[in-house]
């Protein structure tokens, strides 16, 4: 059944069993929704499950058990993702049905609250995570966008072992990451501490990107003088501590969320293997979540992503400060979730950025 194709009254019907299977998560039968109906002409509970009867056929309800009731199948949620979105679009010339789960000046204060504080584009990525985190119930994300110039505040090294080395670096906008790195000849903490005095102390307030070509160049300007010292800069440079990739910064908050919502164990299991991948929600949110756009985009089911994700959903959106992107801020979440409020959340949040960064983007 095409979604352009289903009539008035299986948009009624569909719609019914869908928000009754959000509420309640059991299948829903034919008297539930006859209840819905009840003083409208012409939807008996006979007519009711004709008409449940044609949805299933149609791939929009699927039936657990012979004697069970109905559930709304991955077409059906996206059906209703885009009535909710694009209501026209489903049924032209048809007017939106009131909205069940209205976004309250009471949940724009709540939202509002949670951000008290935050100051930078670090903290509004943080703080977006773990927010729609607690509103979803699900898996709170933000994806730091590594499009802005990173500057550096402070770098610092450590030893971990032979050959191996720690590197934290700290960015003017409060973004901390780390990275272990592998080189080729082993330093002392002596080496260690100068190598990152010397990057501090000359190049704090410098774009990360163009320290690598400078340490470069001084090292032919100054081979003789500093020959050992910036020997071991440009191995800690050139092994990753200044990677031009380390701008991607995830944020995730609410793994125990999805713990709680799913039965099957050894899908579930499946399902957070999929999820700790920080390279692969990575590649999630910039496959589905255009920068540039300004919409909010749904995605149900990411089964291409992986199989073991084909239950659940993305709201994404771009959060930007003027014409620069900060990132992307997303929830990932089981299909039986309150849509409206998540897609007016998402899309609140994002917006929220121009208001608490206001001025230059950090």
């Amino acid at each position: 059944m095409s979604d352009m194709r289903i009539s008035p009254r299986e948009r009624l019907v569909l719609t019914a069993i869908i928000e009754l299977y959000i509420a309640t998560g059991e299948p829903v039968p034919s008297q539930a929704v006859a209840q819905t109906f009840a003083s409208r002409e012409g939807l008996s509970s006979a007519t009711i499950r004709n008409v449940m009867a044609q949805l299933s056929e149609g791939g929009l309800l699927e039936q657990p058990h012979t004697s069970a009731g109905r559930i709304p199948t991955a077409a059906a949620f996206r059906f209703y993702v885009e009535q909710i979105t694009h209501p026209g679009k489903i049924m032209p010339g048809v007017q939106p049905g009131p909205v069940v789960n209205p976004f309250s000046e009471e949940r724009r204060e709540q939202i509002e609250d949670s951000f008290s504080g935050v100051s930078s584009t670090h903290e509004y990525l943080e703080r977006t995570s773990q927010v729609l985190a607690l509103l979803s119930s699900g898996l709170g994300v933000a994806l730091a966008s590594s499009t802005g110039t990173q500057i550096l505040e402070h770098i610092h090294f450590s030893r971990l072992a032979a050959n191996r080395v720690l590197a934290v670096l700290v960015t003017q906008s409060g973004v901390v990451q780390d990275r272990v790195l592998g080189i080729d000849r082993d330093l002392s903490h002596v080496e260690l501490e100068t190598a990152g005095r010397y990057l501090n102390e000359n190049f704090r307030g410098w774009p990360v990107e163009r320290i690598r070509a400078e340490v470069a160049r001084r090292m032919e300007v100054e081979r003789q003088a500093y020959q050992e010292l910036l020997t071991s800069v440009e191995e800690l440079c050139r092994k990753g501590a200044l990677a031009a990739d380390s701008g991607i910064t995830l944020y995730v908050d609410g793994m125990a969320n999805l713990i709680g919502a799913e039965v099957d164990r050894e899908r579930l299991r499946q399902m957070l293997v999929a999820l700790e991948a920080k390279q692969r929600l990575v590649e999630l949110l910039t496959a589905y979540v255009d920068g540039r756009q300004q919409e909010v985009r749904v995605v149900v089911g990411l089964e291409q992503a992986s199989p073991a994700m084909q239950d659940l959903v993305l709201i994404g959106s771009p959060a930007r400060l003027g014409n620069t992107s900060l990132g992307t801020v997303a929830v990932i979440a089981p299909t039986r979730m309150q849509y409206q409020e998540m897609i007016h959340a998402v899309r609140y949040i994002a917006q929220l950025s121009e208001r608490i960064l206001e001025g230059p983007a950090d």
